[in-house]
Parts: structure tokens; C-alpha cells; sequence
């Protein structure tokens, strides 16, 4: 069987850092607000010049020096992003130019917060339909750019960054990517959205959430779709070594792990310090948790998001 295998990862967070007594200055909120509901402590902010592509480009760049590759390794670029540099052409063409690729494919995908694991399932299928050997898959986001800062619900969680990790084909390997599993449901878009867009609408417009509702919807469509990869496995929950989940707050995080059944010290949380990155959360975290040396080779890893749509999904991988 042909499998996706991880081959290096790499990220990148924006200079710019606001803390918590800094958006204080903004909104009604306060630290201890803001740690209690959250665990966020500090996010990353965009500089007024950087784009998604630039941020995107250093992270993807990183994945190929852990990987001992070069860009003219790459096959195919899949980048998962919210808010673009345009409306057209893709942002993956212009990482792809700044990595001076100049052969294969780019492109994005949008499935907000849960874009990450969207672009893997699609770079998997490449990878195991045979059209592609090496695919570097990203997830980029400067959601501070279409935040309302008038409202604490919202302008509180939020950063920006980039995750990128590089998967090569492997036949008859025991590692890689053991399955993923994606799902949506429209009737549920009013409950985390943007009130506009540039190419239908012609206004930016802002994010808007439901937060208690997709807090709920959150923990039930992350626990059974975890437990959905596992079980299209053969694998328990015993079997997982971590669990890597899209980092929208540290309350979403903890009880969706308790209702999974799974020891909290498995659980990979970045949050604090990167805030919602949106479809950078989880390669952000994963290059965290692999440079830190806490996923190891053979590890056994499960990804879970969820994102407006509402969008959900998760993937296996044996590291």
C-alpha cells in the first residue's frame, strides 16, 4: 500500500506579539478574563506588509530544510488559507514563485479552521492515486486582518502564523498517513462566519460567532470524528501516543480529550502562545511538538479541527 509519509515540518509566527493587557486596551477584558475562558496568554500579529504567501513561504521553506529537500523536490503545493493575498490568483501560486518553483501545481483550499486537515486529505489522495511522490501541504492565516476589535467575544482569540510539512510516498510503509476523514454541514454556516467578502460582496467584512453553540458543536464533531479514524483503523484510544487538535481555546481542547477518554498529558496544546491560528493551529503545534521531542518516530498521532461551515475532520498518522 501507498502511504504519505511525514518527511520534515516547519513554521513560522509573525515578530509582532499583543498580549492580553494590550487588547485590554481595546475591549472591555482583562488578563485573568481572557486565561480563564481561553488559555490564551500572547498572540502573533501580522506586520502591516506581510501576506499570507510571505508567512506561508518561510514556513514551507523551514519543512524542506528539516526534510534535507529542495523546492524542485516538491510536486505539488496545497495551501489551506481563510483570508488570501487576492481573490485570484491563488496564494499557493505565490509561495510556489517565492520558493522559485517553477513546475508541478499549486493551490488552496478553504475550509477555515479545519483547512489543514482538508489539504492533507487532498494531498493523501494525490499521493496514494500515484499523480504525485512529494507534496508539501501548508496552513496559513492572518485572521487579525478580518477581526472585529470592538468585540471581546472574538478579537480575543485570534493570531497569525504558518505550518507547513512536506509528505513523500512510501510503498509498503508502517508510517504515514493511516486515514483521514472530513465532513460539513451547511445548515450550520450562521454559527461562525464573515459578514462579507471581497469577491461576492465587495466588503472585507468580519468574522462573527456563535461561541457557545461552537463550543458545543466543537467537542461533539471532534470526539466523533476521532473516534471515527479510530475505529476505521482497527485502533483504540489506548493506542494514541498524542493528540493534536486545531487550537481553538484550552477549554474546547481539555474537554474534548476527557469526553475522548484520553490522559490529558497527551494531549499537544499551544494555545497560550499562539492563540487560534486558524489553519495553521495544528502544524504550528506539530512542529512544536516534534522539535521539542515529544512526538517521536513511530508515534502514533491524531489530528482533529473543526472550522465555519461548519467544517470538521481528522486525520491518523504513524509518525
Amino acid at each position: 500500500m501507498m502511504r504519505s509519509v511525514v518527511k520534515g515540518c516547519g513554521s513560522y509566527l509573525p515578530s509582532k506579539t499583543m498580549d492580553n493587557n494590550e487588547i485590554a486596551k481595546l475591549v472591555d477584558t482583562n488578563d485573568e478574563w481572557i486565561r480563564e475562558r481561553t488559555g490564551i496568554k500572547i498572540r502573533h500579529i501580522a506586520a502591516k506588509d506581510e501576506m499570507t504567501s510571505d508567512m506561508a513561504a518561510e514556513a514551507a521553506k523551514r519543512a524542506l530544510l528539516a526534510a534535507n529537500m529542495k523546492a524542485d523536490d516538491i510536486d505539488l503545493i496545497v495551501l489551506a488559507t481563510t483570508p488570501p493575498d487576492n481573490t485570484f490568483p491563488s496564494t499557493a501560486t505565490r509561495v510556489q514563485s517565492l520558493l522559485g518553483m517553477k513546475h508541478g501545481a499549486a493551490f488552496d483550499i478553504q475550509a477555515v479552521c479545519t483547512g489543514f486537515v482538508y489539504a492533507l486529505a487532498v494531498a493523501n489522495n494525490f499521493i496514494k492515486t500515484g499523480q504525485c511522490r512529494n507534496v508539501m501541504v501548508i496552513g496559513a492565516d492572518i485572521l487579525t486582518r478580518i477581526i472585529d476589535w470592538k468585540d471581546r467575544g472574538t478579537c480575543i482569540l485570534f493570531g497569525d502564523g504558518a505550518g507547513a510539512i512536506i509528505l513523500s510516498a512510501e510503498n509498503g510503509s508502517e508510517h504515514g498517513i493511516l486515514s483521514s476523514h472530513i465532513h460539513s454541514d451547511g445548515t450550520t454556516r450562521d454559527l461562525l462566519y464573515v459578514d462579507g467578502g471581497v469577491a461576492s460582496t465587495g466588503e472585507a467584512g468580519k468574522l462573527r460567532m456563535q461561541g457557545k453553540e461552537v463550543f458545543k458543536h466543537a467537542v461533539q464533531k471532534m470526539t466523533e470524528c476521532t473516534e471515527e479514524a479510530l475505529k476505521a483503523n482497527n485502533l483504540s484510544k489506548d493506542d494514541v501516543d498524542w493528540v493534536v487538535p486545531h487550537q481553538a481555546n484550552v477549554r474546547i481542547l481539555e474537554t474534548t480529550i476527557k469526553t475522548l477518554g484520553i490522559p490529558a498529558e497527551k494531549l499537544i496544546s499551544t494555545v497560550d502562545r499562539h492563540a487560534n491560528t486558524s489553519a495553521a493551529s495544528i502544524p504550528l503545534a506539530l512542529d512544536v511538538a516534534v522539535k521539542d521531542g515529544r512526538i517521536k518516530n513511530g508515534d502514533l498521532v491524531a489530528l482533529q479541527a473543526i472550522g465555519g461551515g461548519l467544517t470538521w475532520g481528522s486525520c491518523l498518522i504513524r509518525w
